[in-house]
């Protein structure tokens, strides 16, 4: 049987570049999971992608999942731009290297892992997946400052 969940994900940078911070929450049921973490120098679509790429690491197994981003970056990137750079050997129309080619290339290869259905949520909407998510994304930056 597969497994169907909820993720909600959210990155956050202060400065862009600057430190950076992720977070997200996997909902399977009544069970909650919330993740966070945060990176030196980044900037806000790295932590986007990495809160997306860090939720879907930690599923032991195939799962139809809806997950819920608030960065069109991400989803127009897995919906519409991912396809053509793949066939285009990771190169935009313009014959540019991808931004962040590193990331999406683990987001495509565990993204395909998995029946994702992709929705977009306004950012500081009041929604309380993507609230929490926001939350925890700033909660991996201030850890992240805590520990210097």
């Amino acid at each position: 049987m597969t497994a169907k969940l909820i993720i909600y994900t959210d990155g956050a940078c202060k400065g862009n570049p600057g430190p950076g911070g992720w977070g997200a929450v996997l909902e399977y049921g009544e069970q909650v999971r919330e993740l966070c973490g945060g990176e030196q120098d980044t900037t806000n679509n790295r932590m986007e992608l990495t809160a997306v790429i860090k939720s879907l690491e930690v599923l032991k197994r195939s799962c139809e999942l809806d997950l819920y981003t608030d960065s069109k970056y991400v989803l127009q990137g897995l919906q519409e731009w991912m396809p053509r750079w793949k066939n285009n050997g990771w190169c935009t129309a313009n014959k540019q290297s991808v931004k962040n080619e590193d990331l999406w290339r683990q987001l495509d290869a565990l993204a395909s892992q998995h029946n994702m259905r992709l929705h977009w949520i306004k950012g500081h909407s009041g929604h309380p997946g993507n609230e929490r998510a926001d939350a925890l994304a700033n909660e991996g930056i201030k850890q992240l400052l805590n520990s210097d």
